[in-house]
This record gives C-alpha cells, structure tokens and sequence, in this order.
C-alpha cells in the first residue's frame, strides 16, 4: 500500500539529505512512499531512497552509505536487521533486547546510533484495531530481526506467555536465552511445528507469503476458535495465510498497520523537524 499525499515530492538538488532503506529483496518496501511524502510536507530537502543489497555485500554497502556526508540515516528490513547491528556505534535497549535494528541516524559528530522500532509499531497496530496483547497466549513464527523485535514487545506489553519458532535452531536458542532473562517463565521456543491448539494469537514473522508460491507458515486448521492470526508482511496486503485464517471465520491482522504506526517513531528518530535535519548544514562523515 503507498501512502498517498498532496503535497508536491521532494525536488532533489545539491543540498538535498539522503536516506536509504536496504533490503534483499527490497521491492516490497513501502517506507519510500510514506517518507518522501512527510519530507515534502515538512518542507525538508530529505529524500528516502530503496537499495537492493545481497547479504554478503552488507558491510561494504553500510559503510559506504555511512561515508556519504549528506546520508542521515537508513531504514533496514529483511534480511539484514541483525547483522546491521555490528555497522552501529551505540544502540538502543530495544535493540539490545531484540538483538536486532530496523534504523540507524547519524548523529552531529558523525557515530551512528541504532533503534529498532518494528516491536513498539507492531504493538501501536494491534492495539489500534481494538486488539489487546496483554494476557494473551502468543505463537510467533519466525526468530530474525522483526520478529525478536515483536516477541519482545509483546511480552513488554504483558502478554502471558510466547511460544517463539524457527526452524534455525541455534537462532531460536539466542533469542529464547536473552528474552527469558528478562521475561522468566514466560517464553519458550521450539523448532518444530508450532503448537497452536490453545493460542490466542498467531503470528507470521517469516518471509513466507511475500510469493504466491511460499507455502503457508503455519496450519490454521490448528487454531482454536477466536484465534487471532497476524502477519508482518506489507505486501501483498492480503497474505495467503489472511485469506484461509479469514475464511476460516479468524479475525485478520496484516502488516501495514506496523509501518503505518512506525511513520511517527520515525518523525521523532530522525528529528525531521529540526531544522538540522532539512538540510541547514552539512555532518561530519564517519
């Protein structure tokens, strides 16, 4: 879904701020029409820009990216929000407790400083449609960047226990260890097939659905009644896992609302309405 707006996109010149959202693949991403919008209706000179970045070129693209004095920051999604973490100079306790980060902004001496706002704009999406996390029982699949970042939040929120799995063992493990920490006897992970029988709520937090070909993440046939089945992923709108959960008679909750609610954290990250921010001087490069 693009946002759209009727204020006139950004004209880029030799002043003009850059951002970059990466990604692999990077087709799907709707930050870019969301952001260039709010830049023009800030009147800041700031433009956001996709790049398609395998992930074995990561370093080399981030500390590129990080050399180009007129790049503020950069939005990441799948499958660099983990490792993208090491290219940060300090970071956040979400992303201290997510392990992962969806933003990094340079700040005025030139260091990069890491969030991770994927958790909190998952949470602000359910809870704007009039579904409350507290005291349900959560199945979250899929162990990487968002959805550490979204079991973390929802046990934040007071949830009553998350069942976290990944068929990457050693991935689910990592995760599992830091979160029970902090959340004792409240989380567990598995690798195998998620036991749904006496979820409240399911979550897809895997790549699978962004093809019509992905098989579905879970069996929905497993979930109670009243269930309610979540997905993270933006496009299409309606994942194949949406469509059987529905026509199953489960309530329904795509992936947009996350970014959607993530647009003010953004604001705020990146002080967009500082006037530093819309270029009124050049930073340092780091």
């Amino acid at each position: 879904m693009t946002v759209q707006s009727s204020a006139p996109m950004p004209v880029i010149g030799g002043s003009t701020r850059l951002y970059a959202v990466l990604g692999h693949p990077v087709s799907q991403v709707q930050a870019p029409g969301m952001l260039n919008p709010l830049f023009a209706e800030l009147g800041s000179d700031a433009v956001l820009f996709p790049v398609l970045v395998p992930p074995r070129d990561l370093g080399d693209v981030v500390r590129g990216l990080q050399r180009i004095g007129n790049l503020d920051g950069l939005l990441v999604t799948i499958p660099h929000k983990v490792d993208v973490c090491r290219y940060a100079d300090a970071v956040s306790e979400a992303v201290t407790l997510a392990g992962s980060a969806n933003a990094l902004r340079r700040e005025p001496d030139g260091s990069w400083f890491a969030e991770n706002f994927d958790g909190t704009g998952f949470v602000q999406g359910l809870r704007a449609a009039g579904i409350d996390p507290a005291g349900r029982r959560v199945v979250l699949v899929g162990a990487g960047g968002a959805g550490s970042a979204v079991a973390a939040a929802l046990l934040t929120e007071d949830i009553a226990h998350l069942e976290l799995c990944d068929r990457d063992e050693g991935r689910v493990a990592t995760v599992v260890d830091r979160l029970a920490r902090r959340f004792p006897g409240r989380v567990s992970g598995s690798t195998a097939a998620p036991r749904l029988e006496a979820a409240d709520l399911a979550v897809n937090a895997t790549p699978l659905g962004l093809s019509p070909a992905d098989p579905l993440p879970f069996d929905v046939t497993r979930l109670p009644p009243g269930a309610v089945v979540a997905d993270i992923i933006m496009r299409p709108k309606e994942t194949a896992l949406l469509r059987v959960a529905a026509e199953r008679g489960h309530r329904v909750h795509p992936g947009s609302p996350m970014l959607t609610h993530q647009l003010g954290l953004y604001r705020t990250f990146f002080r967009l309405d500082d006037a530093r921010c819309r270029g009124a001087q050049d930073h340092p490069s780091h």
